[in-house]
Protein backbone atom coordinates (compact mmCIF):
# COMPACT_ATOMS: atom_id res chain seq x y z
CA UNK A 1 0.00 0.00 0.00
CA UNK A 2 1.29 3.74 -0.66
CA UNK A 3 2.06 6.00 1.78
CA UNK A 4 0.65 9.49 1.72
CA UNK A 5 1.50 12.54 3.72
CA UNK A 6 -1.25 15.68 3.86
CA UNK A 7 -1.99 18.60 5.80
CA UNK A 8 -5.14 19.34 7.60
CA UNK A 9 -6.31 22.56 9.54
CA UNK A 10 -6.38 21.72 13.15
CA UNK A 11 -10.17 21.65 13.37
CA UNK A 12 -10.27 18.77 10.67
CA UNK A 13 -7.26 17.01 11.88
CA UNK A 14 -9.41 17.17 15.66
CA UNK A 15 -12.60 15.39 13.58
CA UNK A 16 -10.61 12.55 11.93
CA UNK A 17 -9.24 11.63 15.18
CA UNK A 18 -12.29 11.76 16.52
CA UNK A 19 -13.50 9.12 14.26
CA UNK A 20 -11.24 6.99 15.73
CA UNK A 21 -11.51 7.95 19.46
CA UNK A 22 -14.81 6.36 19.05
CA UNK A 23 -14.35 3.01 17.82
CA UNK A 24 -15.46 3.83 14.52
CA UNK A 25 -12.23 3.77 12.69
CA UNK A 26 -9.04 1.86 13.78
CA UNK A 27 -7.07 4.35 12.76
CA UNK A 28 -6.83 8.20 10.50
CA UNK A 29 -6.07 5.91 7.63
CA UNK A 30 -9.44 3.81 8.15
CA UNK A 31 -11.19 7.21 7.90
CA UNK A 32 -9.87 8.97 4.69
CA UNK A 33 -9.76 5.85 2.92
CA UNK A 34 -13.67 5.51 3.59
CA UNK A 35 -13.90 8.89 2.32
CA UNK A 36 -12.97 8.17 -0.77
CA UNK A 37 -14.38 5.54 -1.36
CA UNK A 38 -17.78 7.32 -0.75
CA UNK A 39 -16.83 9.87 -2.62
CA UNK A 40 -15.91 7.42 -5.48
CA UNK A 41 -19.25 5.79 -4.68
CA UNK A 42 -21.05 9.32 -5.14
CA UNK A 43 -19.25 10.16 -8.09
CA UNK A 44 -20.33 6.93 -10.10
CA UNK A 45 -23.77 7.91 -9.20
CA UNK A 46 -23.65 11.34 -10.58
CA UNK A 47 -21.97 10.12 -13.46
CA UNK A 48 -24.79 7.66 -14.41
CA UNK A 49 -27.84 10.39 -13.08
CA UNK A 50 -26.13 12.78 -15.56
CA UNK A 51 -25.95 9.93 -18.24
CA UNK A 52 -30.19 9.78 -17.61
CA UNK A 53 -30.57 13.09 -17.60
CA UNK A 54 -28.74 13.78 -21.25
CA UNK A 55 -30.55 10.67 -22.81
CA UNK A 56 -33.80 11.73 -21.85
CA UNK A 57 -33.12 15.64 -23.11
CA UNK A 58 -32.12 14.19 -26.21
CA UNK A 59 -34.83 12.49 -26.31
CA UNK A 60 -37.04 15.30 -26.59
CA UNK A 61 -40.36 15.97 -25.52
CA UNK A 62 -43.03 13.31 -25.54
CA UNK A 63 -46.59 14.57 -27.28
CA UNK A 64 -48.38 12.05 -24.77
CA UNK A 65 -50.25 13.76 -21.64
CA UNK A 66 -49.37 12.28 -18.35
CA UNK A 67 -52.21 10.77 -17.98
CA UNK A 68 -52.17 8.94 -21.09
CA UNK A 69 -48.95 7.14 -20.61
CA UNK A 70 -49.96 6.28 -16.65
CA UNK A 71 -53.01 4.82 -18.46
CA UNK A 72 -51.34 2.94 -21.01
CA UNK A 73 -48.80 1.59 -18.27
CA UNK A 74 -51.61 0.35 -16.36
CA UNK A 75 -53.20 -1.50 -19.03
CA UNK A 76 -50.06 -3.12 -20.38
CA UNK A 77 -49.64 -4.48 -16.76
CA UNK A 78 -53.08 -6.06 -16.76
CA UNK A 79 -53.91 -3.49 -13.62
CA UNK A 80 -56.53 -1.49 -15.87
CA UNK A 81 -58.89 -2.54 -18.92
CA UNK A 82 -60.35 -0.79 -21.79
Amino acid sequence: MATMNISLPEQMKAWVEAQTADGRYSNSSDVIRDMIRRELRREAATVKFQKMVDDARAGGISPNMPDDVRQRVLERRGILQD
